[in-house]
């Protein structure tokens, strides 16, 4: 879909393209971060599956976090993930050996060969924070040369970034890439309350400040209207 001189990818989240004039622009990368249990996992397969529902490949790289099995056990929970796509358009890679043992330009090379081997459209990465634990100096350069690699194949490349309660975002990942989204929760009455906002689109007049979302079986992610 072009939109304001962009083509532009849908995310597959309701309530997400709206604020960000009809979807991520294509090609690009975005970050999206937050605290553990704010939906960034979901986040994440909620942009592949839908783009397996429109014919697109799409590729889930996992470092650190959970093997794939069982992110997809407990993904499975949600209706509208067709398993029929597993393994055919919606791909998995575990590198969480690599990124213990391998060195930044290793590892790029890996997920270069990855995503040209694939043809991925939509590719993820979850999440690239871990990675600084073991690069130490090397972190940021690979980081840039990592956005630029992505950007040179035809697709949207989703960074999910892992921060303490107290962190707003990873600042060397957000330094680099085209997009910024936080997924945060804020306790009120008892209860935590979901949002989400979008910081930084390039070439977008996104939409600013925090949006309340809810994550149910039937719909994954879906941003509710109004702002808090």
């Amino acid at each position: 879909m072009m939109n304001n001189g962009f083509e532009r990818l849908c995310s597959g989240i309701e309530g997400v393209d709206s604020l960000i004039e009809g979807g991520f622009p294509y090609p690009s990368v975005i970050l999206v971060a937050g605290p553990a249990g704010t939906g960034k996992t979901t986040f994440t397969q909620q942009f592949l599956f839908e783009g397996a529902e429109n014919d697109e490949v799409g590729l889930y790289i996992t470092t650190l976090s959970e093997p794939p099995k069982w992110v997809m056990h407990y993904m499975s929970n949600f209706k509208h993930l067709n398993k029929e796509h597993i393994g055919k358009k919606v791909l998995f890679r575990d590198i969480g050996n690599l990124v213990r043992n391998a060195t930044a330009e290793e590892l790029l090379d890996y997920i270069d060969e990855e995503v040209a081997g694939t043809m991925a459209q939509r590719v993820v990465i979850d999440p690239i924070t871990v990675a600084k634990v073991f690069l130490g100096e090397a972190y940021r350069p690979f980081l840039f040369d990592l956005v630029n690699r992505l950007k040179n194949w035809r697709a949207v490349s989703i960074l999910t970034g892992e921060v303490s309660v107290t962190e707003t975002y990873p600042s060397e990942v957000a330094y680099a890439v085209d997009g910024v989204i936080l997924l945060t929760y804020q306790e009120a009455d008892g209860s935590r309350r979901k949002y989400i906002e979008v910081l930084k689109m390039r070439g977008t007049d996104h939409r600013t400040g925090k949006l309340s979302f809810a994550i149910t079986k039937n719909n994954g992610i879906v941003v509710l209207s109004g702002n808090f």
